[in-house]
């Protein structure tokens, strides 16, 4: 097994920096998670040690994100109150640190030596910094017409970059095919058998947007692609309103690139389910690259989150994206990156239409900017 500890450490700045510029710096760790990242990592150890010791790496770096009050939007816009979950404060930039943790410490604790995925963007880097730290390998599986310095930083961190042709759904189907010959291999795909791993992970969103406000806004604004991090807060915010923690649930709304998402093509058209698209009508750019999708594999589990709260669904254009992420920074201070800021367009664009209540706004934004 190769010693997955050493390059992320060897280098005190390491940057990942990907295609679709979303950015996290990972410095030297604290000696406290160095020598807890050590215990991870090696296998002549008890598995309770090795649990325990990852267990506190990510409670020290994964997840609690920032989440702040947008006055000077507010004032723009017109609302009571609109705050901001800034996803960019985790390690490597984005909320996918969430469930690429979350499912290396099960991989550990079910006896995987290494873990497989398929990506286009930002989830490659999050899977190869969690398992470089458990010591596991990491297969990622990558659409042969992809060429992105984020390549370079996930070799940084020991990844095993696999080329294979046609889309990203070719490279899911790929990667799941290895973790089903190989028993060592662990799936970290959406839309298999770890869904509600990965739900679960992304529930901590709404715990934490819970803990600042001490109950649910009204509305909470996310940006979707396959649609796994909205269904995942629903799922939170449903588990806080079933136990009496919550007074209400609030709407769920999505946003995404111009007519190029099933989930927001589904609520448009009133579909009972969502619908795949044409790839070949599908245009790719570096501002919609996070947000498309002809196929949204947790598509409907989202689908049924924005109706089940009475919420909506909407379209994003590039421009709309990148003049929402120049406002962020101007206005806010924060440098996001203009995928994330789908959600907000989506919430801004409704108020804009017909005047919300007042009331308490969340934008979950899901990406840093370089």
């Amino acid at each position: 097994m190769p010693d997955t500890s050493k390059s992320l450490m060897e280098d005190p700045k390491v940057l990942i920096d990907m295609m679709d510029n979303a950015e996290g710096q990972i410095s030297l760790v604290s000696k406290a998670v160095a020598d807890q990242r050590e215990i991870a990592a090696d296998v002549s150890l008890s598995l309770e040690e090795r649990l325990e010791a990852y267990e506190d790496i990510i409670d020290s770096e994964v997840g609690d994100t920032n989440m702040t009050r947008a006055r000077n939007i507010e004032r723009i816009f017109g609302f009571r109150q609109l705050f901001l979950k800034f996803e960019g404060g985790n390690p490597t930039g984005t909320q996918k640190d969430r469930i690429a943790f979350a499912q290396v410490m099960d991989a550990i604790r079910r006896g995987f030596d290494a873990i497989t995925m398929a990506t286009c963007g930002n989830y490659g880097v999050a899977t190869a910094l969690a398992a470089s730290m458990a010591g596991l390998r990491c297969l990622i599986y990558i659409p042969e017409h992809f060429h992105t310095r984020r390549i370079q930083e996930m070799d940084k961190l020991n990844g095993e970059i696999i080329r294979v042709p046609g889309d990203y759904e070719n490279a899911v189907l790929k990667s799941r095919e290895r973790a089903e010959r190989d028993d060592e291999v662990y799936d970290a795909n959406p839309g298999g058998a770890n869904t509600a791993l990965q739900l679960r992970a992304y529930g901590e969103i709404a715990y934490e947007i819970y803990d600042e406000l001490r109950d649910a806004p009204s509305t909470v604004a996310v940006p979707v692609s396959n649609g796994t991090t909205l269904a995942g807060i629903y799922k939170g915010f449903l588990s806080l309103y079933r136990r009496g923690k919550t007074s209400h649930m609030p709407r769920i709304v999505a946003g995404s690139s111009y007519n190029k998402n099933p989930i927001v093509q589904a609520y448009l058209k009133n579909k009972a389910s969502c619908e795949d698209l044409s790839p070949e009508k599908i245009r790719e750019t570096t501002i919609n690259e996070p947000l498309i999708n002809w196929h949204s594999i947790d598509g409907d589990y989202a689908l049924d989150a924005i109706r089940d709260t009475g919420g909506w669904a909407a379209n994003a254009s590039d421009k709309n994206l990148m003049a929402f992420s120049k406002m962020l920074r101007e206005q806010e201070g924060l440098n996001v990156l203009p995928a994330s800021t789908a959600g907000m367009v989506a919430l801004i664009d409704q108020h804009a239409k017909e005047a919300l209540p007042n009331n308490r706004y969340v934008v979950v934004l899901t990406g840093r900017k370089s």
